[in-house]
Order: C-alpha cells, then structure tokens, then sequence
C-alpha cells in the first residue's frame, strides 16, 4: 500500500529560510505525518490550510544565488563571467564542478558562474537580477528554452548585450532564442532563412527532429564544413565542439567547453594559447546499468553480462523473472545526475524484476525503444512493461512531438507504456506544499503529452534538492512505480485461468434503483456481455448466471430492497480490526467520519462490500461519496475524504480478493474525484492511497474525454473508450406532428380563400403545443394580412423544423454490439453537415444549396427569422441530405442491415460515376445539378466514417488490457465534429493543452459572441450587457479546441498569440476601433475538470483580464475597467485584484455540490443552494501567484457577480443537453445573481448551441422548452429508454429530477412541462404500470419528485393529480416494503 499517509500535511512551523534545510536531511513523504496528540484540537489542520506556496507565490521558489559561484581571485588573474539559463537542474551540480576545479587550477583566468532555471524568470526579481547580471557578462549558455513567454524574456535580455558579449551560445531552443547564437563571425540570426545546407536543418517543421538533427549535424560536420568559408567554418567548427561537449555534459567535458570558449573568445585571454582537450563522446543511444563496467549499444552484450553478474540472487537470473524496460534521459547519466534513475533500478531488481534501461541523447527514443527492446529475430518483446523516467513524449521531448511515429514503435513493443515523472520546475518541498501538485507547465509538457502516446500511470518518483539541483529518489513514490510496472507486466505473464478480475460498478444517488449507473450504457447488460466473451476466451466465470436480468438479480440480490437495508448482496464482511490492519490510512479518515465501522457500507459491527462472485471474476458495487444527503456537508467549501466503507472496498479488492485489475464499468465513479493533489500526487491523496497497487482498467464513454483524463491522472487508470448509442432526430408527435400537417396544407392552399381559416387552426394548435411561449402568435380569429401569415407559419415551421431535426442517443449503448449501417445514417447525416476546411471537405447542404444559386449561411439565416420560403428550403435540403446519405449506406449493407466488406462496395460505388447511389436519389430532387467532384469527396470521407462507426473494438481493447498489451490511443470527443474518436476502444486521451484555443475555434466564438450581444441588446432595450457570467468545461473545450475559452478573450476584445509550435501562451489587445463595441466584463466560473486539465489557460484568461482592466480607456467603452475601479474603491484594494474574474473550486474539489442536494433532495430553500455555490465556488486564480493555487476570494466573487446583466453556458455536442445531466444547472447562477444585484433584477439566461452547422443563441428557458420536447414528452426518446429496462426508468426520472435543478437555480421552467410529464407518465395507466414493475426503486424517486416539484412552487396542478399522486407514492411504498394490499 502506498505508505503511511495523512489527510493533511503537518509540516514544523518553519520560516521560509528554513525550509530549504529540510532538503538537506534526507526528509522522505512519511516524515511528513501529522503526530498524534492526545487532544487532536484543531493544531494539525492549522498548516493543512496554508497548504498555498511560500514566498514569491510561484511554482518556482529556488533562487539562482544557488547557482553562483564568485572566485576569490587572489592571483589578480582576468576574470571570465558565464551566465547560463536551463530548463532543468541536472547541468547545474556538473557545471559547479568544472567552474570549482578551473578555479583552483587555472593559471590563465578565474571563472564567476551564475545560472538560472528558466522558471525562475517568471519572478520580477529573479528577471532583474538575471538583466544585470548580463551587463557585465562575457558569455552567455542558453539550453532547452522552449516555454514561448519566457523564450520571449530571454531573448530581450541577451539581445540587449548581445553585440558587447564574447560569446553566446544556444543550444536546442525555440529558433526566437536560437538565433541568437554568436561565436566570432557565426551566427543564426539568419536561423531558418538562409540557403546553406546548415541552416536547412534548422528548418523542417520539425521538434524532435530539432534535436536529432543537431546530433546529425555533430556526425556529419567535416561534410557542412567545406561549404563554408575558413574563419567562419572555424567558428562553426567550435559551435559544434560546443553542442559536443554541452551534451557530453560531464564536469570534464565542461571544463573543456570553457576553457576553448574563453580562449578563443574573450579579448583578455586571446594571446594565452589555452590548452583543451577533445570531448570524451558517450554513446548516442545504448544500455546504461549502474553497476554495468560500460555502456552497452547491443542488448545480447548487455544480458550476457547481466547473467554473469556476482552481486545478482538466482531469483534475478531465472528465465521467469519478470522484465521491465526503462527509457532514460542520457544528459542526466553523463551529469552524474542519476541518483534517481539508480533507486528505481535497485528497487526493481529488489522485487525480483530484470531491468533493460535504455537512454538517447537526441529527444527521439522510438527508434532506441525498437533496437533495444524488441528481439531482432523473433520480433517480439523483451520486455513485460516499460516505464519512461523521463517524462517527456516518447519523440520530440518539450518540442514538437511525432505521435503517429511514438504510437508505431510502441504498438510493435506492445506493452504497458508508464511514463513517471521526475520533478523538474519545482523542488521536493515546493511540491509537497502545493495543493495543485505539479507545475503547469510540467503538466503540459510530461503529463499531458505522454498521454498522446498512450503513457499511463504519472507518478512523481524523484524531487530535486533545491541547494545542489539534483534529483532523489521518493523512496515510496519509487517502490509503487515499481510495484504498479510489474504488477501491469504479471498481467502478460500469467495464464487467463488464474487471473482475478474486480469489476466495480457506481450506485449514484445512493438507491437501489440506480445500482450499475453510467453515462449511455446499459451497465449489466454490458457486463454480461464482457463476461461471456472473457468465458470463451478461458477465463474463470463460474456460475454465470443464464441472462442479463438474472446478473441484475444476483448482485442485486433483491431488486425491491432498499439500497440502505443489507438485502443487496453482501460479499464479505470485514471485522474492524481487520480493516485496520489492510488499510494503513484508516486513521486519516476519522477526522471526517469518526471511528470505524461508521453508518455508510456497514451493519454497526463489520464494513459491508457490496457484490457477487463469479469464479475468478467479482462484480462489486463502490460506495458513493457519502455526503450526499447531508446538507451541512454540502455547504463545506473543501471536500471531504472518503469514508470507511469506501476504503474498506477498496482494501478487500486488492488484499482479500486478490485481483490482478480492477475494470471500472462505464463513466464515472467517485474514486478519481477524491480529495488530492490534481496532478502529480503524494502519498497523502486519496485516490493514490485507495488505487493502491493495482492495475486500472476503466471503460469511459467517447465524448467525456476531460474525466477520463481525470481518471487516468488520478486514479491511474488505462482508459478505454465506449460508443455513445447511435443518435436519431427527435421527430414530432401528438400536436407537433398535427401542426406540420397543417402547415404543409397551409403551402399549398394560403393563395385559395382558406389561408386564414388554416392559419387560424394553425395558431391555436401552436397554442395548444405551448408554443406561444416561443413564437409571438396573434390572437386567434385576428384578419392578418398574407405577408403576416407567412411569417407567423414561417416562425412556427422553423420552430416544429428545429424540434424535428434536434438529434438524440436512443437507447443505450452495449459494449460489444456496434450500431447497426441503419442506426448510423443520423450521425452520417450530422457528419456530413459539417464543412471541413482543413481537409478540403464542402458540407451535403452547402453543395446542394449552390445548386438553386444560394448560400447556406444565408438560408439559415433567413430560417431562423422565420421567412417562409426559407424555411421550406431548408427543409428540403435537410430532406435531400437524409436521403443521398440513405441510399448511400443502403448499397453497402446486407438484409439485415449490417455493413459488410465496406472496402468492397465502396470502390464499386466510387468506381461507376454513373450509378453513384446519391446521384440516382439526388436526380429526382431540386438539387439534381449538384457537383459531381463535390459530391464524391463527401462520400468518400463518409464511407471511411461509416467503417469507423460500425468498428466493434471495445471488447478486443479491454482483453489487449487485461492481458498486459499495449491500447493504442485515441482522442476523445464528439464524433461528428472529429471522426477521429472512432473507432472506439481506444485508450482516450484530451488534447495538448497549450494549443487551444485554435484559430478556427476563435472564428466560431466571434459569431456565438456577436449573436449573444446582438440577443440581449434586442431583449433589453438596446444596451449593451456590461457583465456576462458563464461557464466553462473541461470537456467542450476539449472538443471544440477551446471554443467557450475563445469566447471569454473575444467579449474582453483580446486576441490570442501562438508561438512557432503552435502553443497559445500569450494574448494581444484588439483596438476599441476593431472591436466596434465595449469591452464587456465577464465573471468565468470553471469546472473543477477544466481547472485540473487546463491550468495554463486560466493563467492565459486572467493575465488578459488584468490586462484589459489596466488599460486606459473610457469607462463606457471598458466595463472590465469600469467594474475593477469601483470594486477596487469599495474593497479598498489595487485595481488588479479587484479584476480578479476567473474562478473555480478549491484544489481537489469538484462541482457546487448543488446537484447532489437537488439529486438526493436534501435542501431546505434556494438560499441554501446559493450559500453552496458561493462557498464552494468563489476559489480565484491568480496569475500574479499562479503556484498559490485556488485562492479564496468570495468578496470580490460576489461583487462581479453582482454586476452581470446575463448568464451563459454552451451546448457543444448532440449527446449532452441540459437536462441530460447536472452539471449544467449546478453550475447556473441565474437566480444567484438576481440576489446579489442591487436592483434584484433578474438577469437573463442564455445558452449557445453549436451542435449543428447553425449556431444558435436561446435563452435558457427555449433551450429548457426544447429539451422537454424532444427528449423527456418525446415517445421516440421514452420508448428507446424504456427497451433498456432496469435502467431505463432511471434515465426518464434523472430528466425530471435535472428539470427540478433547473427550477431551482433558474426558475425558468414552464409549468406545462411538470404538467405533460404528469399526463404521459402518471396519467397513462399502462405506462404507470409499465414503469413500477420494470424498476420500482427509480418510480418511486419519480412520484417523489413530481410531489417535490409541486411543494417547492414550481408546478402548479390540480388538487386531484397531487392526491393520486401521494396515493401512487405510499402504494410503490408498500410494494417495495413487500406488503400486497
């Protein structure tokens, strides 16, 4: 188990010049535990809370005085002054040395050295510091400089001297700083311009190549040389034996550097003749073992020696012993810096596990990986699991990365891939202290890039002294690394027969009807599913039962019981001495629930785990939160830590049932949202402790990619991805269908004498579909002219076509039954609605569109005003685009409708322009002069589509998993807007996160922006809103590459600036001229999932809002600044706090917590509500102190809040609305902000839907409208839920609880939709009846709920329909309790 650990750190009270003599004892993580006083008063937790960093409230603490080295100089000897600037620490201990030892033995110069971190330029002083002490610099070194803000400080500094310098030197960087470079008469200021064969290799667009190709050109130097002339291929000749010795980086090879740089170079020194020797090379790519007499370059040599070895057991030499491969960083073994590459070696060795560490000198171990791991004859591995320590991407390292290459040479090693993180811009205690963990910039760089590969599991191993800049080991962090590589690499050795396998389910909220939760799949029936075909394959799952349902029954045991009685089936009883000894973090975990066995998971004496066993296989059901119900609870603005039975599951899975992987089944559970660093964690963090050692495997739907980055970031888990169900459009029924009757006779009769009687009907059966609340209908029987008829029919047409075409997940999704070609045509059509620039790809409705001489934009345009013949048009388009894609998946399927040798029936379909299926169906339409060329690229790309939809993966990935292979990954997100996401059973991975957002992302936010401006100004008397609330996700940004962020820069009027890699970490000014409006202040509240994955750009947002708040403008024209000065005058604090507008939760807590009161209806009033999201909510980043983390900021919160005139959130994708889920009302301060506005006007509320070509701005009460049309009233929708079963009931009553959330933060829901549902699921006796057999526990939740909506005002309705409605609940009651009337 992961050590001893604490809930708090408790460090001695030290002050700040203390702390760095903590580093210099050999402090490990467990000497960090809270001491256990007899009277635990609130002592301890009086350091947990100022868990904030220290000093300059950066990430980067050290200092360069560290790394200064003035000589006493007593000889009088001229003085030579080095300044040097790194990315990491290893060259500093090196560097040290060589300047120490020349000191001593240097008859010619005395050598002064400072060096700095090229973070530690981010701290004003440090920057001063560093600018002065170039101004009496001689030489300049420069390396790995590839973080574009700090690039830029560099480069202004050194540019300024540049010309007075003898020398400077830049070694791989980005070209800004590479150019530079100085030495005699070479230079690269040209870098990347000039014709001559050495600067072509600076060229390429490339960044490992970047590297890689310097090392070429140290190979291939004499062959550059001749095309240069004498002196300066003299200077480029010692430019190379520079690089030479800079990456042979021992203090000799150093010492050599210097003397040859300052004899050449520095004027005082020219006469002396300084001796210097050759650089000693190392091998570029080979194997390095500690204890090895050399560097081996050939495996077979490296094993010979390796089984000769004396100081090796029997166990280590056996043929059976495990083996792990290592990737190793070769300037940290050629610095003397490996002190933590040996404590993971040692401690692999110790547990019984070979070890191959392989090492590069470039930034491209791929072809090492193939050398040296893969046996040249058989083509297999060598190894059972490979841990990267590196911590870069396997190609390219910080630069710019070759996915596709890393991908290819890892899918041919075909194992699990870790990839381990040693601390690089922070020191041990520095990330200790922190409550973020990791530094963003690591995290970009060696988290999020790995993962693009495929790099599971980032555990920090090594921390880094913060006197002498070298890594050590973190002794427990080492041993789990280590224990988690083997444990994955057992996973290949041992036979399926004896393999234990946990799955683990989600109950959630906490009841018996929501046993097997998970976001569009249906839970058991997937199981059953997976484990029939894990049977087949040879694993042990005896007693399986004979269906689905009867799985259902069996872990349920007893489906009418309550979730709280012991009825659901009990799989073992863990005594609480027992639970003690397993779980070595038991006592942390009092603080919050007092002593074990507590009240959750137990029966007063043992903790209870919840499951069934099925031979080698355990299905078992984790433990919620356990403060759902208990409203106090909610309202703690940090969360709280597990409970004792959550752990207690936990400790039986891995210490008593003995499982080889856990698979965790659908999305999402609660083990990776417990309280914890958000990346990179100690010993102390939840999820590390309750993962423990074993291997996670955890299936997660396609679009959610956010969480599941959570997921495999904090509970270490291999992600792999599952289909969301096909979508369909919603359709029209009842009066909807009536009124599209009506219109369409209306068309073709309004020149008769019967307009106005049609029209007539029309209105008041819109009247009846409460479409009055939508389109401004006129009185009924009103004369009307023609013009205004069209119009009125036009607007409800647009509205009936809009209901129409909205597309919905039918159904939920089993893993291991891909979509039928049929099922597919929805998401096809929606596919192909889309224009693809980038790939050259027109949209279907743009190219038919042309066809009758129109811009779609325009026609879209003209339909949302209502104009009739547009709305027609566009019908006939939607029409014409269902029909081509129709007949086109027709031709490739069989009779029963599955898709077969698509490859085959395409290129036959391709191959006869003639009989190209679209063109025979397009031919009878409008649109039968559409472009051929156009056309066949469309279904071109849609044909590869199709392969990837009906691609059945999910089962083959999760048994590559569980037999320790390699997944290959994939992104996740939407797809239709990325087809790339398919085929599912990918390990799902999110996006760079300095590369968002895109310049197309930026496009699509000016046009959501420009229309929500345009939106409110119409709808308030043609004023400019001043403040705009929203929200942003985790997961649309992720599939819309930073849509939502855009639109934050675009309100402030700002404009982000990427660097030459394409990383966003700066923003400009846009002109108050250019932007044609004032700039409008925003209040953004992020997701806690945003603030884990997108840590940089919350540092991007709120520098640019400080910028825009300084500007000096007219207050009318900058409501930013405007709001700040009044703020800052009130608070009577600076102007840049008071611009402080980006916020989120606390470090390690997640959500307003406001949909689990609303869930689990455990709130007394709306205040208590808003009282949650202002505690948990009003955490502020600060980009002055970025390393503070969530700061607590509540007044200022409150005071921007105060100001907004309008709410907003975006829909960015079909699968998720508003009522789908709660996170969207738990995160809406609509009615929140109508308290805290003086003049307690309630805002208004809109939501952007960019789910389709049109984007749309609604307000929240359309969007709500429209939701309950076409998925909740829907039949389509219900009728697909209900052939779910079980857990279809539960997803019909989720819609109406979500529904009461948005009543209760908004109040903008109708009073129609209570009463509809009302009528479809209550009134309907045979749907009543169908609904309490198929899953009493979620009927009963739905009375409960119609009841609640009604008490709590939100609905008013007959006296009879609350009776019936009370008579219903104590009948589920009793059914459920057993009694038969």
């Amino acid at each position: 188990m992961a050590s001893l650990v604490s809930s708090p750190f408790t460090l001695p009270s030290l002050k700040q010049d203390q702390l760095s003599s903590l580093a210099q004892k050999h402090y490990f993580l467990h000497s960090f535990r809270p001491k256990k006083s007899t009277n635990q008063t609130t002592t301890t937790s009086k350091y947990s809370i100022q868990c904030a960093a220290v000093g300059n409230g950066l990430f980067t603490q050290t200092t360069q005085e560290v790394r200064r080295i003035v000589p006493e100089n007593k000889d009088n000897l001229p003085t030579v002054k080095i300044v040097y600037v790194v990315l990491e620490a290893q060259y500093q201990s090196s560097l040290t040395a060589a300047v120490q030892s020349l000191n001593k033995t240097s008859k010619f110069a005395s050598f002064e050295v400072v060096g700095y971190l090229v973070e530690e330029l981010r701290d004003k002083d440090a920057y001063k510091t560093f600018c002065e002490d170039l101004e009496d610099a001689n030489i300049f070194i420069g390396s790995l400089i590839f973080v574009e803000e700090l690039a830029l400080k560099v480069k202004a500094a050194v540019e300024k001297e540049r010309d007075r310098l003898d020398a400077v030197l830049v070694f791989p960087s980005m070209p800004e700083v590479m150019r530079l470079n100085k030495l005699g008469s070479f230079s690269m200021s040209q870098l990347g311009q000039s014709k001559s064969p050495f600067f072509q290799l600076f060229k390429k667009k490339q960044g490992a190549g970047f590297a890689d190709s310097m090392l070429k050109l140290v190979r291939t130097l004499p062959k550059v040389l001749k095309y240069l002339p004498s002196d300066k291929a003299q200077d480029a000749r010692l430019y190379i034996l520079s690089l030479q010795f800079w990456l042979g980086g021992s203090p000799d090879n150093l010492q050599n550097f210097l003397k040859m740089i300052s004899g050449s170079y520095v004027p005082a020194l020219k006469s002396q003749k300084i001796e210097y020797s050759d650089p000693v090379l190392f091998l570029d790519v080979g194997i390095w073992h500690p204890l090895a007499p050399c560097m081996y370059d050939d495996v077979k040599e490296y094993l010979n020696w390796y089984d000769t070895r004396k100081d090796a057991n029997e166990k280590l030499k056996s043929p059976d012993a495990p083996v792990i491969g290592l990737v190793l960083q070769r300037s940290h073994i050629v610095t003397g810096d490996e002190g933590h590459y040996v404590a993971v070696i040692m401690e692999l060795e110790a547990r019984g596990a070979k070890v191959i560490p392989i090492f590069a000198g470039g930034l491209d171990f791929s072809g090492p990986v193939e050398k040296l791991l893969i046996d040249p004859v058989t083509k297999k591995s060598m190894v059972n699991s490979v841990i990267s320590l590196t911590g870069f991407a396997l190609v390219g390292g910080p630069a710019r990365q070759d996915h596709p290459r890393a991908i290819e040479a890892l899918t041919k090693l075909d194992v699990p891939y870790l990839v381990a993180l040693p601390l690089v811009f922070q020191t041990t205690e520095e990330w200790l202290n922190s409550t973020l963990g990791l530094h963003p910039i690591q995290v970009a760089l060696q988290v999020a890039l790995p993962e693009l590969d495929g790099g599971m599991e980032p555990i920090v191993f090594s921390g880094r002294d913060p006197r002498t800049g070298k890594s050590h080991a973190l002794h427990k962090r080492v041993e789990q690394l280590c224990t988690r590589a083997i444990r994955w690499g057992e996973l290949k050795r041992k036979s399926k027969a004896e393999k234990k396998l946990a799955i683990t389910v989600f109950s959630f909220p906490p009841d018996k009807g929501n046993v097997g939760t998970a976001a569009y799949l249906n839970v058991f029936s997937s199981i059953y599913s997976v484990l029939k075909d894990l049977k087949r394959d040879g694993y042990n799952v005896e007693g399986l039962p004979e269906t689905s349902e009867a799985l259902i029954e069996e872990v349920i045991h007893d489906k009418e019981a309550q979730f709280s009685s012991p009825n659901l089936n009990v799989a073992y009883k863990m005594g609480v001495r027992e639970y003690q000894s397993l779980t070595p973090y038991a006592t942390a975990l009092e603080e919050n629930w007092g002593k074990p066995p507590g009240n959750l998971n137990s029966d007063g004496e043992s903790l209870l785990v919840y499951g069934k066993q099925y031979g080698n296989i355990f299905i078992g059901v984790q433990p919620t939160f356990g403060y759902e119900g208990d409203p106090m609870r909610l309202l703690f603005s940090k969360s709280a830590s597990p409970h004792h039975g959550f752990a207690a599951y936990y400790s039986f899975v891995e210490k008593i049932f003995k499982a080889d992987a856990v698979l965790h089944f659908g999305t999402h559970g609660s083990l990776e949202f417990m309280p914890g660093k958000q990346v990179g964690m100690s010993d102390a963090c939840y999820p590390d402790s309750l993962i423990g050692n074993i291997p996670n495997v955890y299936y997660y739907a396609a679009n959610n990619p956010s969480e599941a980055t959570i997921a495999k970031r904090r509970s270490y888990a291999n992600t792999i991805s599952y289909l969301t169900p096909p979508a369909e459009n919603a359709g029209l029924y009842k009066g909807l269908k009536q009124l599209s009757e009506l219109i369409s006779s209306y068309q073709s009769l309004k020149d008769t004498g019967r307009g106005q009687q049609i029209v007539s009907s029309i209105i008041s059966t819109a009247k009846q579909c409460n479409l009055d609340k939508d389109v401004d209908l006129p009185e009924e029987g009103e004369e009307i002219s023609a013009k205004e008829r069209d119009l009125v029919v036009g607007k409800v047409y647009a509205k009936i076509m809009e209901i129409e075409s909205r597309l919905l997940p039918c159904g939920l999704h089993v893993i291991g039954e891909p979509p039928s070609a049929l099922e597919a045509i929805a998401t096809l059509v929606n596919i192909a609605a889309l224009n693809r620039p980038e790939d050259e790809i027109s949209s279907l409705p743009s190219i038919l569109a042309e066809t009758v001489g129109r811009e779609i934009e325009d026609i879209y345009r003209g339909s949302d005003k209502g104009i009739l013949k547009d709305v027609e048009l566009l019908r006939q388009i939607t029409e014409a685009s269902r029909g081509a894609v129709t007949s086109f998946v027709e031709r490739t399927t069989n009779q029963k409708g599955q898709v077969v040798d698509v490859k085959d029936k395409l290129s036959s379909i391709l191959g006869f322009g003639i009989n190209e299926p679209w063109v025979q169906y397009l031919s009878s339409t409008k649109f039968y002069r559409a472009d051929r060329t156009k056309l066949r690229t469309i279904f071109e790309f849609l044909g590869e589509c199709l392969k990837l939809i009906v691609a059945d993966n999910e089962l083959g990935s999760l048994k590559q998993a569980l037999e320790g292979k390699y997944v290959e990954p994939g992104p996740g997100g939407d797809p239709i807007r990325n087809p790339k996401v398919l085929p599912t059973g990918k390990n799902i991975h999110a996006l760079d996160p300095q590369a968002i957002p895109t310049t197309a992302a930026m496009q699509s936010a000016k046009v959501v922006v420009d229309r929500l401006i345009e939106r409110q100004k119409a709808d308030n008397g043609g004023k400019y809103p001043e403040t705009v609330a929203l929200v942003l996700w985790g997961t649309d940004n992720i599939k819309t590459y930073g849509e939502s962020l855009a639109q934050v820069l675009w309100m402030i009027g700002v404009r982000p600036v990427a660097d030459t890699f394409g990383r966003v970490n700066r923003v400009e000014i846009v002109s108050l001229e250019e932007l044609g409006r004032p700039r409008i202040d925003v209040v953004v509240n992020c997701s806690g999932v945003f603030r884990d994955l997108f840590i940089n750009q919350m540092n991007l947002l709120d520098r640019a809002v400080k910028m825009v708040a300084e500007l000096d403008e007219p207050a009318e024209q900058n409501y930013v600044r405007k709001h700040a000065l009044e703020q800052a005058e009130t608070l009577g604090i600076g102007v840049r706090e008071a611009a402080t507008r980006i916020f989120s939760n606390a470090s390690g807590s997640y959500s307003s917590n406001i949909n689990l009161a609303v869930e689990n209806s455990s709130w007394n009033d709306e205040k208590q509500l808003q009282d949650m999201y202002l505690s948990r909510k009003s955490f502020a980043f600060d980009c002055d102190a970025p390393g503070a983390g969530m700061a607590e900021n509540r007044k200022v919160f409150e005071m921007a809040l105060s100001t907004a005139d309008a709410t907003f959130q975006n829909l960015d994708s079909s699968e998720i609305s508003l009522t789908d889920v709660s996170h969207y009302f738990d995160s809406d301060p609509t009615n929140l902000v109508q308290n805290l506005r003086k003049d307690g006007k309630k805002p208004s509320a809109y939501i952007a839907d960019t789910t389709t070509a049109n984007a749309q701005v609604r307000t929240l009460a359309e969007t709500v409208r429209l939701d309950a049309r076409t998925k909740l009233l829907n039949p389509k929708w219900y009728e697909g839920m209900m052939s779910s079963g079980y857990e279809g009931v539960r997803e019909i009553e989720k819609r109406l609880t979500n529904t009461v959330g948005w009543s209760a933060t908004s109040g903008q829901v109708d009073n129609w939709v209570y009463e509809e549902a009302n009528n479809t699921f209550i009134k309907d006796e045979e749907m009543l009846n169908r609904l309490m057999s198929t899953n009493p526990n979620s009927f009963r939740k739905l009375v409960q709920t119609f009841l609640e909506a009604n008490g709590r005002g939100y609905w008013e309705t007959s006296e009879q329909n609350i009776e019936m409605l009370k008579e219903l609940y104590s009948q589920v009651e009793d059914k459920i309790e057993g009694i038969d009337r």
